[in-house]
């Protein structure tokens, strides 16, 4: 049984086991929906905490929101334009 839900190598997997990708990936998306709360919550509530206020509305902390959105497929990379970036392939073949 695994402690990580979901499972380190399920989202490995969705990131073609770059663990430097999925951090990346997983942590803008937690900073999305961090802004996203704050945005939708800052009139009705004073938001001193956007975490304390994410697990107070939805039972998760916003990474495990994301990592969830990147195992069931919501989130996603670009393959192609990921490697062009780093310079592993001539972008114009991208």
């Amino acid at each position: 049984m695994s402690v990580v839900k979901p499972a380190i190598d399920d989202l490995l997997e969705k990131t073609d086991h770059n663990r430097f990708l999925l951090s990346s990936l997983a942590s803008q998306r937690a900073s999305d929906i961090n802004n996203m709360l704050r945005g939708q919550h800052s009139r009705v509530l004073a938001v001193q905490d956007t975490d304390d206020l994410t697990v107070m509305l939805s039972g998760k902390d916003t990474i495990s929101m994301a990592m969830e959105e990147i195992v069931d497929g919501t989130i996603s990379y670009d393959h192609e334009r990921y490697e062009a970036a780093l310079g592993h392939i001539d972008p114009q073949e991208a």
